[in-house]
């Protein structure tokens, strides 16, 4: 799911899926970098995909069902909040000096 909402985003160019930026103004879209944020997008979903693959991997290995979800878990935790400070910062603005 993850993977597919990183392509759909970055390559299929989906800019709606992101959140907040599909209720913005045409004017307020403007002053985004939109292909970066859609990169940031698609890293984070690919890290969070990894993580949980990986966590399937150990539960299959081990026979323990408990670490795919702890994996999930671990991907929701640390994906989405890292997605929000990066995503929030003002890296991705286009116009930096404009004070707004």
């Amino acid at each position: 799911m993850f993977i597919l909402i990183g392509v759909f985003i970055k390559y299929g160019e989906m800019y709606t899926l992101m959140a907040g930026y599909n209720t913005m103004s045409k004017e307020e879209q403007k002053q985004f970098d939109v292909e970066a944020l859609a990169k940031l997008m698609k890293n984070v979903m690919f890290g969070m995909a990894l993580v949980v693959i990986a966590g399937l991997l150990l539960s299959n290995w081990t026979e323990n069902s408990d670490y795919e979800f702890y994996a999930l878990g671990l991907a929701l935790l640390v994906g989405i909040p890292y997605l929000l400070v990066q995503g929030n910062s003002d890296r991705y603005k286009k116009d930096k000096n404009n004070g707004q």
